[in-house]
């Protein structure tokens, strides 16, 4: 019997499901396709009619749960009273909540923090390169509009705010990832972002 559209999505979200559990208790090389199809409760053969191989399981996992960056592009807001610096103070405060709260982006961000299996994960960097290139993009123009708003003081420039910012986001991160989450992301993250952004304001108006 013809199985329907509802019902295909059903076993691909169930395969994407399983795959997300076994990797990260197994690691990515660890895991086969076949143990996969077990937990899941499906054939092998349902499990490539949905994907091409491991790669191109993996690559939709991490599709279907956005990346940390991403989260940042959609809480991002041009209309913020407190302007383009106070958006930005807003937004990584937010979505470090998000992530606090969120134990299977937790899981996916791990696999990319403590990646077993480079090759493996060769289209998900690519994804994730591309994607961090078109937010950098954003957070630089947004950083601009707090330079010329007057929201960021010397010798602060836009250039060396939105790096320092970067950087001390990935290293938040990727500290807490692979780290044992040893501390509060939501609130000790808020603390040293809202004083890196106190930094950044020096004596400018907020």
């Amino acid at each position: 019997m013809r199985r329907t559209k509802a019902e295909a999505e059903e076993t691909r979200r169930g395969i994407l499901s399983a795959a997300e559990r076994l990797f990260h208790a197994k690691g990515l090389a660890s895991t086969t396709l076949e143990e996969i199809a077990a937990e899941a409760g499906v054939t092998r053969g349902a499990v490539y009619w949905h994907f091409a191989n491991k790669a191109d399981l993996i690559l939709a996992l991490f599709e279907d749960a956005p990346l940390f960056h991403e989260d940042l592009l959609a809480l991002l807001s041009d209309d913020d009273p407190a302007g383009p610096l106070g958006a930005l103070e807003a937004m990584v405060i937010a979505a470090l909540a998000r992530l606090a709260t969120d134990e299977r982006r937790q899981r996916i961000y791990s696999m990319v923090a403590l990646c077993d299996h480079p090759e493996l994960m060769s289209r998900v960097m690519e994804h994730k390169t591309s994607m961090m290139d078109a937010v950098r993009l954003q957070l630089s123009v947004a950083f601009v509009k707090a330079a010329d708003r007057g929201q960021i003081a010397a010798p602060w420039t836009a250039t060396t705010a939105a790096d320092a910012f970067d950087w001390l986001l990935h290293g938040v991160i990727s500290d807490w990832l692979k780290f044992g989450r040893r501390f509060d992301l939501a609130h000790r993250g808020a603390e040293v972002f809202r004083l890196q952004f106190s930094c950044f304001r020096g004596g400018a108006p907020a």
